[in-house]
């Protein structure tokens, strides 16, 4: 891992998202191969079960039957004639994911998904669908993150998933919202990473149905400057976070569309904590980043968790040689 690139990979991130809808119009490959099945069992860790979490909430919503769950799960199904098992993985070598597929591997229904056509994930697999991310030089999964978002709704479309807009269109049009962001950063990114570097750590809270925005940009702020961040879904929140909003210097980045902002922001003015608003111009927010399609949950999905992304960016070029104490 070389996180003093990071930055590098964020800034390549629209032009692999353009590239992934060419890909994704002209036929990526192993999607025509994908067995048919009545059930999906999607497997991942870290960035790739956040990404597939998003996908398969939207997927259940119109009755198809696929499950995300963790690949260190000790639970998991029994090989089946009517279930297909998707294997994620950017690297296709995370030791769980490895380890999990091991009862699905050669029952002609284990697909890999991942960014590395040659790794021993894709070598087990039935069939390999690429991620097509290019080489992340950071070793950080920040493009590979969007790229299985993108490329799971793809391939949940032959098991009955119709997203509200196809994915091509919606990597393409998040390619411009990527790029909109890191041209206008200088304005609105040193008052933003200033805002949210409190004492106590970040909090980030998105709806249920983009919570991997606030995933995966809590992970990033831990895993570039290594500074502690949570996630939150912004109606849970009320219900097993809030309480720390009292007794912190709370700082929180609040990626907007819940119904349920309002009850969150009510906490957050009551309890005196500080927040920056993306996606939405909210009442109370110190700082608001807009961009083209933000109204869009896919493209949102897609292009908002880089305003984690680039304050992460931006602490650890500040203090390469940070080291959290708790204080």
């Amino acid at each position: 891992m070389d996180v003093t690139r990071f930055h590098e990979d964020l800034a390549l991130v629209p032009h692999h998202l353009e590239s992934l809808a060419g890909a994704l119009e002209a036929g990526l490959p192993g999607v025509d191969l994908l067995p048919a099945a009545s059930r999906v069992l999607v497997l991942g860790m870290g960035s790739s079960a956040y990404a597939a979490g998003v996908v398969a909430q939207a997927a259940r919503a119109q009755g198809v039957a696929v499950e995300v769950s963790l690949a260190s799960a000790e639970l998991l199904p029994p090989p089946a004639p009517d279930l297909v098992v998707i294997a994620v993985s950017a690297t296709g070598g995370s030791a769980e994911v490895l380890h999990a597929v091991t009862r699905y591997a050669g029952t002609g229904r284990l697909v890999a998904v991942t960014n590395k056509t040659d790794s021993p994930l894709a070598e087990v697999a039935d069939v390999l669908v690429p991620l097509t991310a290019g080489v992340e030089a950071s070793g950080v999964a920040c493009r590979t993150f969007r790229h299985t978002v993108v490329v799971l709704s793809e391939v949940l479309r032959t098991y009955g998933f119709t997203p509200t807009v196809a994915p091509a269109v919606s990597a393409r049009r998040a390619a411009g919202a990527n790029a909109e962001l890191l041209e206008g950063a200088p304005a609105w990114l040193p008052q933003v990473s200033s805002t949210l570097l409190g004492p106590h750590g970040t909090f980030l809270l998105a709806p249920l149905e983009r919570l991997a925005s606030a995933q995966q940009g809590a992970l990033m702020m831990r895993e570039v400057p290594r500074r502690p961040a949570w996630a939150s879904e912004t109606g849970d929140w009320a219900h097993v976070d809030l309480y720390l909003a009292r007794t912190l210097d709370y700082r929180v980045l609040l990626f907007a569309g819940s119904r349920w902002d309002g009850q969150a922001l009510d906490w957050l003015e009551h309890r005196g904590a500080t927040f920056v608003s993306v996606g939405a111009d909210l009442p109370g927010a110190a700082h608001v980043v807009r961009y083209a399609g933000d109204e869009d949950p896919l493209v949102a999905v897609l292009s908002e968790v880089l305003v984690a992304e680039l304050v992460a960016a931006r602490w650890h070029e500040a203090d390469p040689d940070f080291t959290w104490s708790g204080r």
